[in-house]
Formats: structure tokens, sequence, C-alpha cells
């Protein structure tokens, strides 16, 4: 995932989770969450804020109100289906230029192959599909 970019967008999406699945009202009343420590202090050995979340304020207290302030908007449609999209696909969440900077790093291309056999449109050479021969009758 690209952090700058999508790092509180997740934690929104993960957070609200409950709420959509209408388990709760609010994210600080579900149980498995770090919305608690995240946005009103409440300690949790188990979690390292992360840089960006530190930015969000000088002190604890500040970082705590922006934080909070970021839930009083729903999070839109079109971010809850990238992140959708890219859990489903296996895939890395961020712009088309941190998708390159991954694929050169691990040698794998970013975006999803059409399911299926290939168009009759991909046909290469004089007719034969990618990865078929002719055979001998």
């Amino acid at each position: 995932m690209q952090a700058e970019n999508y790092l509180l967008a997740c934690q929104r999406y993960i957070e609200l989770n409950p709420v959509r699945a209408a388990m709760v009202e609010d994210p600080a009343h579900y149980r498995w969450t770090s919305y608690r420590a995240n946005a009103l202090g409440q300690l949790d050995s188990r979690l390292t804020p992360h840089s960006l979340y530190l930015a969000l304020g000088r002190t604890a207290a500040t970082r705590q109100a922006a934080y909070r302030a970021l839930f009083r908007a729903q999070l839109d449609r079109e971010a809850i289906d990238d992140i959708r999209l890219a859990l489903n696909q296996g895939q890395a969440l961020g712009n088309s230029r941190f998708h390159a900077k991954i694929e050169k790093m691990t040698g794998v291309r970013r975006e999803a192959r059409t399911r299926g056999r290939p168009r009759k449109d991909d046909v290469i050479d004089g007719g034969a599909m990618p990865g078929q021969g002719e055979l001998a009758v």
C-alpha cells in the first residue's frame, strides 16, 4: 500500500467495517479496533503509531482530535471500491507510479489479467493463440 495516499483511508475503512456491518454505531464501541487508541488515547501495547499518524499533530491530544475528525465524514464509495478491489485481487494499493515501483522491485505485473480464454483479437501469428501449436492429424 502506498502509505502517504492510502494509509489513513485504509485505517478508516477497517475501523468503520463494524459500523457498516451494523455491529456497532460507533467505531469506539467495537472491541477489536485501534480506533480507541488512535482517536481516544487508550493505551494499547500491541500498537506502534505510524509516522503518518504521528504527523497529524504535535501532541497526543491534537493527533487524536485530527484522527476523530477523519471519521466525521463517510469514506467515499470510490475509496471503498479501490480498497476492496486491491484486497480481492491481492494487488498493491497506490497510484501508477507506486505500481511501477512495485513491479520493478518484484518483477511481477501489477494489474490483474482478464479471466477466461483470450479474445479473438488477441490472436497472433496467423491464427495461433499464445501457447497453442498445430496438431498433426
